[in-house]
């Protein structure tokens, strides 16, 4: 009789552990369903510098997108480019463009924030990353350049182009900019923009999670641009993370709700230990 009730009390005193033991699985399994449903819909700030020659207007569509999704977005557009194409000066200059983002960034008060450029946007953001990490969450560049300290855009691609007619005034006249098009359109860009080092040396904006994202047409594979392309070469030396898209230069045009995705789907990205430097 010892023996049968001692039986049924362990069996009982097992149920009881089985029941408590998934009762705890169970609630282990709700909080981490809620904690990923609460990062799911987690909101960013995004702000978003367009490249060479267009404006905040390049990526209206993108930013519908990103707000629609619940987050806030801010579209700079760089002095001289844009509907500030009134202030187009031969003058303006690289610094200029990151006045132009750093001081978007402090006068809305804006902090933890998601920063992306596009193409020579990626020039202007390495400025601004280098003079205030402290206001930015993730940086995301855009088919963008990616220069080291101390390098132009120019320096980046191999020298000034020797062509006469792509360099008037002071400005850089490329074919798709067409004088008298009704806006939006790009405007003609200044030189000095191009020729002028950007610095990148300070260690908090070293330490920044970074993407970098290739837009890779049809007729490319991702296998030949790693190959070629020398931000995505530093890119991978710096330990960023490295995502591709399908489409051209401008593919924020051809798929701003893809493209949107993808900037919100960055967001987490965080870096690997780097390599060796490129040159």
């Amino acid at each position: 009789m010892k023996a049968v009730a001692h039986n049924k009390m362990y069996f009982a005193t097992t149920r009881t552990a089985v029941r408590v033991f998934a009762l705890l699985v169970a609630l282990l399994i709700c909080v981490s369903l809620g904690s990923r449903a609460y990062a799911a819909s987690e909101k960013y700030t995004f702000v978003l510098v367009h490249g060479a020659t267009a404006g905040g207007w390049e990526w209206k569509s993108t930013g519908k997108f990103l707000s629609d999704d619940g987050h806030t977005v801010y579209r700079a557009t760089l002095t001289g480019l844009g509907e500030r194409e009134h202030l187009n000066s031969p003058d303006i200059d690289l610094q200029t463009h990151i006045d132009d983002v750093v001081n978007l960034i402090l006068y809305e008060d804006l902090h933890d924030i998601v920063l992306t450029g596009h193409s020579y946007g990626g020039m202007v953001i390495t400025g601004v990353m280098d003079r205030i990490p402290e206001r930015i969450r993730h940086v995301v560049f855009l088919d963008a350049a990616v220069p080291d300290d101390g390098m132009s855009l120019w320096d980046l691609f191999g020298g000034r182009q020797q062509d006469p007619t792509r360099f008037v005034d002071g400005f850089m006249q490329v074919p798709w900019v067409k004088p008298g098009t009704p806006p939006p359109h790009s405007v003609k860009h200044s030189i000095k923009c191009f020729n002028q080092p950007v610095s990148y040396k300070n260690p908090a904006a070293l330490a920044l999670p970074v993407t970098y994202v290739a837009f890779i047409p049809k007729d490319q594979s991702a296998e030949q641009r790693a190959k070629t392309d020398k931000s995505w070469q530093r890119a991978v030396a710096r330990g960023w993370t490295i995502r591709t898209f399908p489409g051209r230069h401008v593919a924020q045009q051809e798929d701003p709700r893809g493209v949107a995705t993808l900037i919100e789907q960055s967001v987490n990205d965080r870096n690997q230990p780097s390599g060796k430097a490129v040159k």
